[in-house]
Order: C-alpha cells, then structure tokens, then sequence
C-alpha cells in the first residue's frame, strides 16, 4: 500500500470567529463543508454555489450527570491530507482504490472529538471518545435538511425488526410521511441531476443507523434500542427477535471511534457506480493470510431440489441430488455446492436429515475440487456455537449462509463480528441472508463474501417485486454499499405480462438475455445461481457462457446508465471485458462505443434479444465477431431485455 501524507494548507479555512467555525475542501476543491459549533454542531454541504444539504443537532446523548458530548469547548484542531492507493482484498469492483480525502479533527475539551473527512465524492464524518469510563448512549442525534424539490429512493419498514427486503419507493422529501422508517442505504435526487447517498460505515459494537421522515424537507436519524427480553414463539425461525427494548441504545468502552456517517455525492450514475467510500472508512482486516478465501460461483438446492429430471433417483435433499448438484459444479468450474434450508431440522444444526449423509458428501465434493457450504438459522448457529462450527471444520465445510437475522441493534451487530471472526478461524466463508446493508465489515472479514438486503430473485416465487424496473435500480442504490446476494441467471425467464409467481418453480421477469446480463451487472464476489444443474444442462449454450464469467475484477465502468430505466456496465478481468445491458419494461437501442477497450483488434461473443424475445423471453440470440476498438456496437433491447458480451482481445 503506498501512501502519501501532507498537509493541505489550501483546502483547510479555519475561521476563529470564538474558534467554533471550520471550512474544509474536497481535494479538488469543487465540495466545500462549513462547521459551525455554538451550543450544537451544525455542519453544511455545497458543491460549487449548490447547496446540498444541512447536518443540524450532529450530537450524542449519555446517561449520567454529566455528558461530555454535550460540552463543545473546542480545545484544538488538526488537519491533515491524505492521498494512497489501497489494495482490497477480494477485487469486488477493483484491483485499485484510491483513497483521498482532507480531513478536519476538531478535539474538544470534554476528551471527545469530531472527524470530517472530505472527498472529491462525499463528506463522512464520525465522533470519536476518549474517557475512562464506560458508556450508555442513550441517542445519537442527526437532522438531516433538504430541499422542497429534492426527492428520495429508499426502502421503507414497519419496525427495527426488518429483512431489509421492501420494494423501494420514490417520493418528494416532504411526501415522506413523519416518524416513517427507512433503512439505509438513502439515495437523495436533487432536481439538476445530482445524488446524495446516505449509508453509513465501520459499524462495530454499535447499532445501526435508521432514518425517519418528518413530512417536511428534513430527515432524522434514529437507532435501534438496546435489547431487554426476546421471543422465543412460533417456529425457529422468528427465535431471538426483540420483545422489549430498554431506553439507551448502546452499551460501549468510553474510549473509541463511532461509525462513519456517509454523504456521498455524485454528479450522474458513474459516480455512484465507482464510489469507494464504504470501503475505505471500514477498518482494514487483521487476517494474516487470506490465501483460503475463495471467491466463486455457488449452486443451491433450495429452489431446484425438486425440479431436476432424467436421473434415476428421487430428487431432494439427499445424498444422490447433492452429487448431482456436485458433478455440474465440478463439470463448469464452479467452486462452491450450498446445502439450503432443509438439510438439518431447523432447530438442530448438528445431525442431517435420514436420506442425506454428509461426510459421504463432502468427501465426495472434495474428490471433485468442489466446497460445500451450510445455511443455517442464526439463533440456532448462536445455541450450539462451539459444537456446530466444530462439527462443520470435522467435516470438511468451507462455507455459512446465516439467515434470519433481521436486526441491527447492538447485540446484532455485535453477532455478526462474532460470526466473521470465528468463520475465520475455521477458514470458512460467508453470506448473511435476512441481513442489513453492509457497512465495511467485509473489509475487516474478508471472509465474509456477499449478503443480501435486497429483493432478490426468490421474491419471484411469491410476488411481482422483482421485476425489471427493480433490477435497474439495484446498481445504483444497494450495490454502493458493498457486494449483494441477487441470484442472477435463471433459464426460466418471461415477460411482464406472462409472469406468474410460482413457489417452488419460480420464473424471472426479463428475457434471458437481461437475466444473463445481471450476472455482469449485479456484483458479488460469491454469485449464486438460481435453477438447477438439469435447466443448466439443457441450456448448455448459456450456461457454458455464464460459466466463463469472473466473480473478481480488476475494473468497474458504467457506459450508459439511468437509474431504474436502463444499464450498459462493463467489467475488465485481466485483459477480458465482459459488458451487461438490462432495460426496464420499455424497449430501448442503444449505440456503444468501444473506446473504452485499449488500442486493438478484439473477438466479441455476445448474447443478445431474440427477435420474438417481446413475447418469448426465452428467445435469444447468440454472435461472434472480430472488431476494432473505438467501433460502435448497436445493441437493440426487448421490453425487459438484455444483452451481454465477453470481450478478448485477438493476439
């Protein structure tokens, strides 16, 4: 990692009017934010003569006589420049990142600080404590003002008990009705064209931050409450949800950084593709050798169990499907065959179910290059801890999908380090299903591989939620917080008119073209798919393409892109390209230049719309060319359709 330290004497203004008043610069000096500290912190956002957005109340409330947040003598400041290449450990989107940045600590008397750092794509800032005491928060305060005509994309829940899995809604900040909860991440729409992305990072032993609305041009932030009492009804489940909640939200070390409040601003969606922002405020990993962390394609059972055909066994949770499951990973390359829900009661992770031997399984995966993974239930995980990751390590397993969270107060959050660390030390990877956004952990874990939060494939088995429109919007809300569980890639594709939800035998909305092309678009470093290996084996001509295609990157560029209407993005591994294009349900042709590629002649395989693909979504067409760079690709989308392409390069 190579890094530059200096100070930047142009971008810091203090203005010593009482030594409350700070201006600090992005380092290209085109976003300014102004601090003002009387009685509260008041912090203001502009780009150019833009105003952005206001940070008013920016505090923190303790239990006690006295509250040290609450007494804002400034005892001094520092300010530094910093400008480095950081290398991430799983290449997500990148190979590089760089990570520059002015920052202004502003320390005050009552041995507490506050940290604004200022990019060229957004402000962060954090309030840091150095006391000998321990710590009950009893709130965070955040006000966040906007402006009359400014919009927000964001999914909306009923309570701090959430999947994070809601359709996403658009409204005027003012149409947001008061005390609604939305989680995180927000996307601000300002009438000109630009973004404001609020997220957060480096969340650690600390609840998660919520926003609510106030049916007028401003936000508040809120948190979950520390828990009291949980349930323990119904099924496993719903086990260890909250039941009662106490009034303080965080028992913490007095001496310790809180998480980063995130600001991100970009002037189109390019700049919500290539922000890095979540990544580089998390803390780096600690992970003395990663080498066993591996990234790759997953084959799941869940959805397919039932649908595989010409074998002469019964088809289910068994030994005879798993190596079956088996045997198509190995045959394609993919690394990784995940048992599903059902393999174990839900209740009991330690002994499979009759029909299902699982040191015959992994024995056998293993003979065929390939890891097994289990999904469990997380309280069942946290009752038989020590034994099941035990068991898990006797057994040869590489990987956990946990399920079910569906919290981010502090116990939560504090559970999902616990599952990283110990993961870890098993050398096991990881995907949280029924999880909140990610906020950096991954940078500390790498291990930890994708997660969901987000409507994904499944809800095709029960609703109309994923649908085309939603895959548009996806890249450039969910996707800037970190790698996303979608499930891309079914064989089971129809159009908006045809589609039906189907539990056990789901089809997805988009041709087959577009579900390809999210396999591209969609990023995460373990990409899951949805059908089973005998839909794969049928259509060998798309499955052996999509089994060509890298989980890793070494370059992220968005060509074209309008969010929830349509996509062209492009990925480089290596000296290979391999571009996505999806639309909504309107039909769209499109004009691409390849002068994103380096001087050259290229081959070109693509698969693109059928020309019946506006009624038969499975219709496609596949093409192979030799081009020059710098020549223009045409590429004409159905109503919901895609397009995708593996570029190399013609020595």
């Amino acid at each position: 990692m190579k890094k530059i330290w200096l100070l930047s004497l142009l971008s810091f203004l203090l203005l010593h009017a009482n030594g409350q008043n700070f201006l600090v610069s992005s380092p290209d000096q085109k976003l300014k934010a102004s601090i003002e500290i009387n009685g509260t912190i008041r912090i203001k956002m502009q780009k150019g003569e833009q105003r952005l957005l206001e940070l008013q109340g920016v505090s923190m409330e303790i239990t006690g006589a006295t509250d040290p947040f609450a007494q804002l003598k400034v005892s001094r400041s520092t300010q530094k420049f910093v400008d480095e290449e950081v290398i991430p450990d799983i290449r997500e989107k990148s190979d590089l990142y760089r990570n520059c940045y002015n920052e202004l600590v502003i320390r005050f008397k009552s041995n507490h600080a506050l940290t604004i750092r200022l990019f060229n794509e957004g402000l962060a800032y954090r309030f840091s404590s150095n006391l000998k005491d321990s710590l009950t928060i009893l709130k965070e305060n955040l006000s966040i003002l906007l402006q009359e005509n400014d919009s927000l994309r964001f999914q909306p829940a009923k309570s701090f008990n959430s999947s994070y899995e809601t359709p996403y809604e658009h409204k005027k900040i003012a149409a947001v009705e008061e005390g609604k909860l939305c989680h995180l991440p927000v996307l601000v729409e300002k009438p000109n064209g630009t973004f404001i992305m609020i997220t957060e990072a480096n969340l650690y032993n600390y609840p998660g931050l919520w926003l609510r609305g106030t049916g007028k041009e401003a936000l508040t932030g809120t948190n979950p409450t520390y828990p009291r009492t949980y349930s323990y009804k119904g099924s496993a489940y719903v086990h260890g949800q909250v039941a009662e909640r106490e009034n303080f939200i965080a028992r913490v070390a007095g001496t310790r950084d809180y998480p980063w409040r995130i600001f991100a601003v970009a002037d189109a969606e390019e700049g919500l593709i290539n922000n890095h922002m979540v990544y580089l405020l998390a803390t780096p990993t600690e992970l003395k050798d990663l080498s066993w962390i591996k990234p790759g394609v997953v084959m799941f059972d869940w959805w397919a169990k039932n649908n595989i055909y010409g074998v002469d066994f019964k088809a289910g949770i068994n030994t005879e499907t798993a190596k079956y499951f088996i045997d198509f990973c190995a045959a394609k390359g993919f690394r990784y065959f995940l048992f599903d829900d059902g393999w174990s009661t839900s209740e009991n992770l330690l002994r499979e179910i009759p029909g299902l031997n699982m040191p015959e399984v992994t024995a056998y995966a293993k003979s065929k290059g390939v890891d097994v993974m289990l999904w469990v239930i997380w309280h069942s995980l946290y009752k038989q801890w020590d034994q099941a990751f035990d068991l898990y390590e006797k057994w040869g397993i590489k990987g956990i999908k946990m399920d079910f969270m569906d919290r981010d107060d502090q116990v939560m959050v504090e559970f999902y380090e616990a599952v990283a660390r110990k993961a870890a030390e098993k050398k096991m990877v990881l995907n949280f299903h029924g999880a909140y956004k990610p906020e950096g952990l991954s940078r500390k874990y790498p291990n930890l591989l994708t997660r969901e939060s987000l409507i994904e494939f499944e809800y095709s088995g029960w609703s109309t939620w994923d649908n085309t429109e939603h895959h548009n919007l996806l890249p450039y809300i969910r996707m800037f917080t970190g790698a996303m569980d979608y499930i891309p890639g079914t064989m089971r594709n129809s159009t908006k008119e045809n589609f039906r939800a189907v539990g056990d035998y789901p089809m997805g909305q988009g041709t087959r073209a577009h579900s390809m092309a999210l396999f591209v678009i969609l990023s995460s470093p373990m990409e899951m798919l949805p059908d089973s290996p005998s839909d794969y084996y049928r259509e060998k001509e798309c499955s052996d393409f999509l089994a060509r295609i890298p989980v890793e990157w070494n370059e992220t560029r968005l060509l074209q892109g309008k969010i929830g209407q349509y996509t062209i993005l492009a990925r480089r591994s290596g000296a290979n390209w391999f571009v996505g294009a999806t639309t909504n349900n309107t039909a769209r042709k499109f004009e691409l230049s390849t002068d994103f590629l380096k001087q050259g002649k290229y081959h070109i395989t693509l698969i693109e719309d059928g020309i019946n693909a506006n009624t038969r979504a499975e219709d496609y067409k596949m093409k192979a060319f030799d081009f020059t760079s710098g020549e223009t690709l045409k590429i004409n989308l159905a109503k919901g359709g895609g397009w995708i392409a593996r570029i190399t390069p013609v020595n």
